[in-house]
This record gives C-alpha cells, structure tokens and sequence, in this order.
C-alpha cells in the first residue's frame, strides 16, 4: 500500500478518535429529507468504509486507482465542450469522461474528506450549468430523442445518473444558494428534456426508457422532489403522445393499457428467472440503472421494497446474467451484441456488488468480484471487500440452465448445456424488443471459453467514430439481423418473419424438453411454428458423453414440416481453417453472389457440391483443437461454402466461412448432424493428435410424426441410437418403437440406448 494511503487513513483515524410493487403508490412519496450522501453511499456506509480502510485490499486498491485517476485530471484541468460529435468523438467522449470523474470525485470526497474533489465536482457542475440553458438539441439528427449534451437522450440521461450520485456527496459541500442554482439551471431542465420533451423515448418499455427513468429518478432522490420521482416511476402523462405509435428506432410496440415508467421496464422485460429479453449484452448495460437505482430507492425508501418487486427479479437476474456468460467471462452473443463483452465491464462491478450486499451474500458472486479484482466505493463495495477479507468466496459454478423468457415466463426460453469444456446455447425465446434478431431456434457452440460455431452478433463498432461514428451500421440490418446470418433454417431464402418487426413481435418459439438430471445425456428441444406460415421446425440439440470417450459431442437434429414444397438452407457457420472435407468440390475463380435479399446478397458462394445419400464431413482447425461437423444429407443436396463479405463496399463486415445445406424442391425435411472436439495440434511439436473424427457414420432410421430415431456408429465399433418422441414430451409417458424388427421401450420424452 502506498504511504500516501496510509497516511491519510492515519488522518482519518485520528479524525475518528476526536418488490412486491404496491398496488397504489400515493401521489406523494413523503421523501425523508435526510442527510446526505443517502443514495449509494450512506452516512453510516461512509463511516464503516473509513473505520476499516488499510484493512480490505480490494477496496484500497480500487480507491488509491480512482484518487491516482482523478488526482491526473484535477492537475490537468476539465473541458466541458459544446457538443457536436457522434459516440467516439472528442465532445463525446469527454462529456462522457466528465459524468464518470464527478461519480467518483464525489465518493472520494465522502470517503477522504478531502474538499478538492468536492470543489472539482462544484466547478464542473457550474460550468455545465453556465453551457446547458444555452444548447439546442444536439446538432447530428441521427437519433429518434436527440439529447442535449449528446446525440441521443440515452446518452444524456447516462450523464445524469452518474451525475446524480456526485451531487447526492457533495450536497452540503454546497451552499443553499448554490444547490438551487444547479437545480434550476441545470437538474430540472436536464430531466425535463429526458422525460417530458421526449416522451417517446421516456415512455418505452426498453433500456432506453430504463437510462431515462432512472436518471429522473435519481437526481430526483438528491432533490427530495417527489413529483420527479413519480414521473421517473410511472411515466410522463402527455395527451398527444400515442402509447401505439412505433418509432423511429423500432422500438417497442406498447398496447394501450400497458404500463411506463421503472416498475413497468422492471415487469415487462425481465422473466421470472431473470432473462432480459433484449440479450445478455443489454442487459449488461441495463443492469446497471436497473440496480444502481434499485439500491438508491432501497436506501433512500424502503418501504417501496424494490428488491422484492416481482419476486426478487432483479436480484435473480444478477445470477442468470452471470450465467449468460462463458468460461471467460464474455456474454453470449444473442441477438445484438458485440463480442468481447464480459462481467469485467465497469457496469458489472457495480452489479455483482448490488446483488452481493442486496441479495444475502452470496458466496459465489465473491469469487466473481475477486476475478475483477475492482469493487464500487460505496456501501456494496465495502461488503463484498469485507466478504473477501474473510475468505467467504466459493467458486461460481455455471451448469446447465434453461432460463424463461417473457414476463410470464411463458415466451420460450435460452437453454444452456454445458457438458466438460464445451457450452452449447440453443435460442428459443421472443423477439427481443428493437435489438432482437430473426433467428428462431438458432446456437451456437463455445469450447474453453473459445467460439467454435459463432453467432456472428452485431454489425456494430462501439464508439469507433470511423465506423459510422460508433453506431449501428446498416449492415445490422441487412446483414446481422437476417436468419441468414444465424444456425439456423431459412426457407425460401426469406428471412423469420419476413424480417418484419411487427410480425416477430409477436411470437415465441417454445420449450419443448430440456433435460439435464443425467450429466452424460442433457437434451434441450424446443418447436417453432410461426417464422413461416405453414411451415413447423423442431429442434433437438443433445448433449452426449460416452464413457470411453475423452470428449463429449453435439447431436443436432432439426425436423421441418411444411404444407407446401420450399428450399431450405441449413448454414453452420465455424470459426478456423478447413483442414479436410470429405466431399469433391472445385473452388470458384470468381465467387458469385448468393442471393439478392435478406442477408443473401452479403454471402459469397466461393464453390458448392451435390452430396449423396450418407454423410458429408467437414474437418478444421481452431485454436489448435480440431473438429468435425458430419452430416447426414439426401442425394441432391446441394453443399455449399460461402464466405460473408459481398455487397460490403466500406469492409464492415467480418469476412468469415460457412457451410450451408441446401434441400430444394421439398416439404418435409430432416438435418441430423454431430459436432465433435477430439484432437490437438502442437505447433512446438508439430505434432497432431487424434485429428480425425472419432464417427463413423450417423444415419436417420425412422423419422413420423410421432417418433425421431438416429443411429450413431464410432470407429471403435460402438453404435447407439437416439429416440425422441415428438408429439408427447411428458416425463412419466411409457413409449415403444420397432425399427426393423427391433423393439425399443422407454419412459419419458427421449432415450439413448444400444443399437439392437
């Protein structure tokens, strides 16, 4: 520790020495006017942080890294530009900067009481208040709600949630004089442009309206202004807005007598497991003034138990969120996402903090805050600090899990199954709100915290000013958004829905089995009966770990069943070089085009093939691990590789491989596939082990309306056959099959067994 800490811990020691939602909420809230700080730090957090300073190691570190941070900035001095910029410019960028150094500038204050980070603070914040009643609205039109300090509402209502909590420190720093001019000049306009101007965005059921109402929220919790804090809980009342009107973002399409406000972006969003319906990538981002506020309100008015609002879901969400996550730590990309994003996100500290001291300490979120080596300093903070200190951590560990998607929990599900390296996530949920993709029972597959059959996320470089000035491409739609893009089928080279929001607002796929008692054998199967008119698909995805084998594999097995004769493409898009395919193909000199729409007009056909009745198999490399994806495939189905990229003339789209199946001229159609991970390659010992696949074949032996049979042989002679009833999924239901001539008797909605 440094003698700079110690000493002022030294000072500071001598100093020393010297919701279940109710079912009306009353008008007025009767705000305690009480002492500050009172929203995330206490008055009585802030003395308990002092009296044990020098003695929890995470929560110095994290102190001495933000005293050392805005120590440089006060030196150095602030800017507090006229906006122009879009996300990653110079204005952007430095409002951005400006909100995050006056949060923890304000905490330091409390913490060191040292008046230069509350005089920081107080200068920034007058010069704000000289420059905000003088700006229009951002001048880049990009947005449907423009801010004022930033492009976008959403923006500025990140500023003022932030904002909010450097006021809530500083407040008796201030003089009453000064205090009123901030919150005239500056407070109370900046919420009524976030709420009352901008109705339609402040009145949403999206992570949009979640910044907004909670930024209200906060400084109206500061300001012990009860009026504010109704309209951040309930909505702004605005005669000419219309609650059915979509905007221009896509957004989501409220019915009349929907609720606003926080409880409303609380209930609608989160199902009762904790799932957020837009994806794990925003609700990384939503979690944070979904709980930041949870924990003012909890702190600031108990009597609202917000943390048991809906059954404690915000709170459960802090696990399913974690559970969203691969071995590493990066969220699964479902429906717009960013690769790379994980719990070490500065949004995710404060999370696991909130759900650790709000949720009864649980032992397992400690072993994530100690990975992040980084604590809030703040009253959370402190306890999860307090909580390491004394070795109360357990590992987090994440198993298979099926978490429910709706409100209700009745709009499909995303299963997890996680079987030794590998992490399988099979997506039957609803649409996602205005971030959702079209790409019903899609997966994709991790192994070791690796991607090995990639969703593509995306098409989208944040805050990378170059690429669009930060913000989503085109490409997101054209591209990312389509079925195309995704594992999963597309039939007639038309996207889920047509790729019309409406339309896919509106369904669900649902759960069908998922399975995951018997650690060898995890089955997730889910049906879909909307994307096409007509047309049901049927999805299996089976987890299976054979005893003698060193790794478990993926079963696939996707049923479609139509009224009418239609194309369908089966894409599978792997990461890694192509080491060997087990069908002829001439690669083209000239690629062409596949389609015209719907994602198809960026995929390059580099060379294509015609199959024959058996398998095909696709050999590769990734990160030194090999594997094989075998299929099985008709006589005339047509194999082709494609690559993404066509149609792209500003390079915004990664260029990666897939293999696509393609039936044409059918109604009804079968995909059986395995995925294997079973070989290594040394590039120090150029040495490659078990770099072929360990199947010999795989075979479709019966497929009804009532029963699905596949037959799996392995080279070391070994041959099973998997069997899932697909009409009755009942766990206690008895079953008989024959298959040539041989009778197989189970209970429950599938079996593996020996092939007899």
């Amino acid at each position: 520790m440094s003698t700079k800490l110690n000493i002022l811990i030294f000072s500071i020691a001598l100093v020393l020495v010297s919701c279940k939602r109710p079912e009306t909420l009353e008008k007025q809230y009767n705000l305690d006017q009480q002492s500050h700080p009172s929203l995330i730090l206490t008055k009585q957090g802030v003395k308990d942080i002092k009296s044990n300073l020098g003695s929890i190691p995470i929560f110095d570190k994290t102190l001495v890294a933000s005293q050392n941070e805005v120590d440089a900035e006060i030196e150095k001095g602030f800017d507090v530009p006229i906006p122009k910029d879009y996300s990653g410019g110079y204005t952007h960028e430095t409002h951005k900067k400006n909100y995050v150094l006056m949060q923890k500038a304000g905490a330091l204050y409390q913490i060191l009481e040292d008046e230069k980070y509350a005089k920081f603070v107080k200068d920034m914040l007058f010069e704000y208040a000289k420059l905000y009643p003088t700006l229009p609205v951002h001048p880049k039109p990009r947005s449907y709600a423009r801010g004022k300090l930033f492009w976008q509402c959403l923006n500025d209502s990140n500023w003022l949630v932030y904002t909010s909590q450097a006021y809530d420190c500083i407040y008796d720093f201030l003089s009453e004089e000064e205090r009123n001019t901030l919150e005239t000049d500056l407070f109370r306009p900046f919420a009524d442009h976030i709420s009352i101007d901008n109705p339609q965005f402040f009145n949403r059921v999206h992570n949009h309206a979640t910044w907004g109402n909670v930024a209200v929220g906060m400084i109206a919790l500061v300001m012990d202004d009860d009026k504010l804090l109704d309209r951040a809980l309930n909505g702004v009342v605005d005669e000419n807005f219309n609650p059915n009107e979509k905007d221009n973002d896509g957004g989501y399409i409220r019915k009349d007598s929907q609720e606003i406000g926080f409880f409303a972006n609380v209930n609608e969003p989160f199902s009762p497991d904790g799932y957020f319906t837009e994806g794990p990538y925003y609700q990384r981002y939503a979690s944070y003034p979904f709980l930041i506020f949870a924990q003012a309100l909890q702190n600031k008015k108990p009597k609202l138990k917000v943390f048991e609002y809906k059954e404690g879901v915000l709170l459960k969400s802090v696990n399913a969120l974690l559970n969203l996550s691969d071995t590493d730590g990066e969220f699964f990309l479902l429906n717009d996402a960013q690769k790379g994003m994980s719990y070490f996100n500065t949004s995710l500290i404060a999370t696991v903090d909130i759900g650790y001291h709000f949720g009864g300490n649980n032992p397992e979120l400690l072993s994530i805050a100690k990975k992040q080596d980084e604590v809030t300093l703040d009253d959370a903070g402190l306890a999860v600090a307090l909580g390491i200190k004394e070795g109360k951590e357990r590992p987090f560990v994440k198993k298979s899990i099926e978490l429910s998607d709706g409100a209700n929990g009745n709009e499909g599900a995303v299963g997890i199954l996680r079987s030794g390296g590998l992490e399988l996530v099979f997506k039957y949920t609803a649409h996602g709100l205005s971030h959702g993709h079209y790409d019903k029972l899609s997966f994709a597959l991790f192994e070791d915290g690796n991607e090995v059959v990639q969703d593509y996320g995306m098409a989208r470089f944040v805050n990378i000013e170059q690429k669009g000035g930060g913000n989503y491409l085109k490409e997101n739609t054209t591209w990312a958004k389509q079925s195309i893009a995704h594992n999963t089928l597309v039939q007639n080279e038309t996207s889920h829905f047509e790729g019309k929001y409406d339309t896919g607002s509106k369904y669900h796929s649902n759960s069908y089995v998922f399975s995951v008692e018997e650690e060898n054998l995890q089955v997730a199967s889910a049906k879909e009966e909307n994307a096409y008119p007509g047309t049901q698909l049927h999805r299996t995805m089976v987890i299976i770990k054979d005893e003698d084998d060193a790794s478990p594999y993926v079963l696939d097995i996707l049923r479609v069943l139509s009224n009418n004769t239609n194309q369908y493409d089966l894409p599978f898009y792997f990461l890694g070089q192509i080491m060997q395919t087990s069908f002829e193909y001439s690669k083209f000199s000239r690629p062409e085009i596949l389609g015209k729409s719907d994602g198809y007009q960026h995929l390059y056909k580099e060379t294509s093939a015609y199959a024959k009745e058996g398998n095909i198999k696709l050999n590769w490399l990734l990160n030194n691990k090999f594997y094989t994806y075998t299929t099985v495939t008709d006589m005339n189905d047509e194999v082709i590789i494609g690559r993404i990229g066509a149609n792209d003339p500003n390079f915004n789209l990664r260029n990666e491989q897939t293999l696509i199946i393609r039936k044409k001229n059918v109604k009804n159609a079968i995909y059986a596939s395995i995925i294997e991970s079973h070989g290594t390659y040394s590039p120090v010992s150029e040495l490659a082990v078990n770099a072929y696949s360990q199947i010999k074949n795989i075979a479709v032996i019966h497929n009804s309306n009532e029963y699905t049979a596949i037959q799996i042989n392995t080279k070391n002679n070994k041959s099973e056959v998997f069997i899932i009833s697909n009409e009755n999924n009942a766990k206690e239901s008895g079953h008989k099959l024959t298959i040539d001539n041989k009778e197989y008797t189970w209970r429950g909605s599938y079996i593996l067994t020996d092939y007899k």
